[in-house]
């Protein structure tokens, strides 16, 4: 055994052997595997990020019993999808298009955004560690001005915020989770989705993409299997302790 010195003057002790060509080299655990390396976290925005669904729960229940009362439960029917389709599929009528659409603006406009207890901080570390981050929401850019006045660093957290704009398909459509890890020039398996609804779940699950779960609109149970892992909250939630959940899977 041999002691030698680090550029950080610290002590390591490890066997050395003479390599063939008489270089010499440190021997280390041949069964060791490399840590698990993330490149890019794809976070989902309302109901993962920030407080909003509830709000949103209201203003769509009020809006269904206006103009489609004949459908049940349709403010949660439609959670996590754009409102492309939510007009498509439940609203065709271009008139109720456009009181609905000057309705929501204006609902969205006073809505409170703030972020889930532990989330800022979590972005935070992530990018301590060269994690690139982004948003992907089915929110348009006309929403996102009216987070980005509460939320004024929005765009200094993340390096990328893919609104609905940036995609033709809704989810479940998992071409949004796609085009985050294109973008950042990620591999499937060096990402990792967070997500709460149903069909945001199903949009990071189809995509191959390692999906966490956030049971804020739904519960744990309702969740579990529509995921790879289920986080409970953001509070106390790492870099370290990310890389620890994706090596575990």
């Amino acid at each position: 055994m041999a002691t030698f010195w680090t550029n950080k003057n610290e002590d390591i002790e490890d066997e050395k052997t003479a390599a063939p060509w008489g270089e010499l080299q440190v021997k280390g655990d041949r069964n060791a595997r490399p840590r698990k390396q993330i490149k890019a976290a794809l976070f989902d925005l309302d109901g993962t990020l920030v407080e909003t669904e509830d709000q949103y729960t209201v203003f769509w229940g009020t809006t269904a019993r206006k103009y489609r009362p004949d459908v049940p439960r349709l403010e949660y029917l439609i959670k996590g999808t754009t409102l492309t389709s939510i007009f498509a599929n439940y609203f065709p009528d271009p008139q109720w298009q456009e009181e609905i659409t000057r309705e929501l603006i204006a609902w969205e406009a006073q809505m409170r955004y703030e972020f889930y207890p532990g989330a800022l901080s979590f972005i935070q570390d992530l990018k301590r560690n060269g994690v690139k981050c982004a948003v992907v929401t089915s929110s348009d850019q006309t929403k996102l001005a009216s987070v980005r006045k509460q939320i004024p660093q929005l765009d200094d957290l993340f390096d990328r915020i893919l609104t609905a704009e940036d995609f033709t398909a809704s989810k479940p459509n998992p071409d949004c989770y796609l085009l985050g890890a294109r973008i950042f020039d990620a591999a499937i398996d060096e990402c990792a989705v967070f997500e709460d609804a149903y069909t945001g779940l199903q949009a990071g699950m189809s995509s191959g993409i390692f999906t966490i779960g956030l049971p804020t609109g739904h519960t744990r149970e309702e969740i579990q299997d529509k995921c790879h892992y289920v986080l409970d909250s953001f509070e106390g939630m790492t870099y370290e302790r990310l890389v620890e959940i994706l090596e575990q899977a």
